[in-house]
Order: C-alpha cells, then sequence, then structure tokens
C-alpha cells in the first residue's frame, strides 16, 4: 500500500463532473488500501477527493500552507494536517511523502504542482510514478504542445515518458501500482 499525492483543482464553482471525478478517485484509492496524500484543503475537488478517501477508510494527510489555514480552507477532518509556512514548502513535503502522483483536471496551481514534480523526476531526483488522469480529454492540448515541445528538443523525448496518461480512474490505480511493484 502506497501514500498517493493527488493533485486536482480546489474551486469552490466547478461542475459537478469534476466533483465526482475526484469523490470517485478518492473511493478507489481506499479501496485499494492506499493512503492520500493531499493539498490539505477541504474545498472543491481537493475536498472531494479526501472526503470520498475518508468514506472509504483511507488514511488522509493534508498538506497546507498557514496562509491557506487563515483562509478557512484547511481539512480539519484529515487525520494528518501538517501546516508548512509557504507554498514551496508544501510542495516539497507533498512530494517528499508520496509514493506516487495522480494529477486530475485542475488550473495554475495543479499545473504547477504536476510540472514540480514531473521536472523533478526528469532531472532523477525521484523515480516516484506519476500518472495524468484524463478521463475526459482535459489535458489533450497540454499533452499535445508538449509532444511540438520535444519535437523541437526543447523537452527530451524521455521526460514526456515520465508522465503516463490514463483515461480511466481504474487505469491510473493500476498503472502506479505496477511500477511500485
Amino acid at each position: 500500500m502506497a501514500a498517493i499525492c493527488v493533485f486536482c483543482a480546489s474551486s469552490n464553482k466547478l461542475d459537478q463532473q469534476w466533483l465526482d471525478l475526484a469523490t470517485q478517485t478518492g473511493a478507489e484509492l481506499a479501496a485499494r488500501g492506499h493512503t492520500l496524500v493531499s493539498g490539505g484543503g477541504c474545498v472543491g475537488m481537493m475536498g472531494a477527493v479526501a472526503d470520498g478517501a475518508r468514506a472509504g477508510g483511507a488514511h488522509t494527510l493534508g498538506i497546507i500552507p498557514q496562509s491557506l489555514v487563515d483562509l478557512e480552507v484547511a481539512d480539519l477532518s484529515s487525520d494528518e494536517l501538517v501546516i508548512t509556512g509557504d507554498m514551496g514548502s508544501r510542495k516539497n513535503l507533498m512530494i517528499e511523502r508520496s509514493e506516487a502522483f495522480i494529477t486530475l483536471p485542475g488550473g495554475l496551481g495543479t499545473m504547477d504542482e504536476l510540472f514540480e514534480v514531473w521536472t523533478t523526476a526528469t532531472l532523477d531526483l525521484h523515480a516516484k510514478p506519476i500518472v495524468l488522469l484524463d478521463p475526459t480529454g482535459f489535458y489533450d492540448g497540454l499533452v499535445s504542445w508538449l509532444g511540438q515541445l520535444a519535437d523541437t528538443a526543447f523537452v527530451r523525448a524521455a521526460a514526456l515518458e515520465r508522465v503516463t496518461i490514463a483515461k480511466s480512474i481504474g487505469e491510473a490505480f493500476d498503472e502506479i501500482e505496477r511500477a511500485l511493484a
């Protein structure tokens, strides 16, 4: 069983389909006996994935900077809530405390987290599996653009291979479990 970090949106103005995806991801994580590592928020997809994980009996670890605690968005129901001094410390601790990563749809913060973990993997600072869970084609434009960057040598082709794209929740967890076996 692994500590799996899930990166996702924390907006509370999202369509229900995204909240459902997050809840189902958390439920599957729990069903497979994993621990959830999250950004420690209680809103949007971040809150939904934590609720789904907890409902299934998973241990939840939230890591959140004090500035977001001050905005009253901390997931106080987390089994363990770690408060950091800033966003950079939060990301570093999320990477350190996780054995694998799943990225759900999200915005700038989610992209920041994905690229941080992806970049550190391509620099061989870790060999932890990274999965982009994209059942709807949300990331098709990003993946296409990155492929074009590889064609121009701005991105090494090997770097693109460090991330697996999964079209279903089950496939995402299967990929992680296969990589960790």
